[in-house]
């Protein structure tokens, strides 16, 4: 029972250790680490990436590409910007992992003398504790053009100030 117990913490320290956390916001010192960049496409328009090269939840990722582009717009002297384009780079959808314990009782049979025996096997799986993790990504990218005059009422268009208080406020809450 000892040895169960063992392995048991021995799993749920090495399932706490493979959660990925989402590299700190900040500018990327290059093209492939982690952080915020922007490419200029036309005057107004932009794409924005934020990467974590070794994945994190994409919804976080998403989070820090809107919260860069609410800088570049409010930056730029605009209000509000629009999302033309959005994408997840090297995507995997939510898995289910975590620590599971499993018992099995093997099968066989043999011979000894005139003894014979047989054995039947029987398998049961208990879970320790559940990590449905939603999806992650190595990037998230996204096209955006600056707004001129009353921001639309669509779900694309953004109002700069406010996207970025409340991403700021999900940050600092570690939400």
């Amino acid at each position: 029972m000892m040895r169960v117990l063992t392995f048991a913490a021995a799993a749920f320290a090495l399932a706490a250790c493979a959660t990925a956390a989402p590299p700190p916001y900040g500018a990327a010192s290059s093209a492939t680490s982690a952080g915020y960049s922007e490419t200029q496409i036309e005057s107004t328009r932009y794409f924005v990436t934020f990467r974590a090269p070794a994945g994190a939840d994409a919804a976080r990722l998403e989070d820090y590409a809107l919260l860069r582009a609410a800088e570049l717009t409010l930056a730029s002297g605009r209000e509000w910007f629009w999302v033309d384009r959005r994408t997840l780079d090297g995507q995997n959808e939510g898995r289910r992992s975590g620590p599971s314990l499993g018992i099995g009782v093997g099968g066989g049979s043999g011979s000894y003398g005139r003894h014979s025996g047989a054995s039947v096997g029987v398998g049961m799986t208990f879970p320790l504790g559940q990590n449905n993790q939603g999806v992650q990504a190595r990037g998230a990218t996204y096209e955006i053009r600056f707004g001129e005059g009353v921001k639309p009422d669509d779900a694309n268009a953004y109002d700069a100030r406010s996207t970025q208080q409340a991403i700021r406020s999900r940050i600092s809450s570690g939400g």
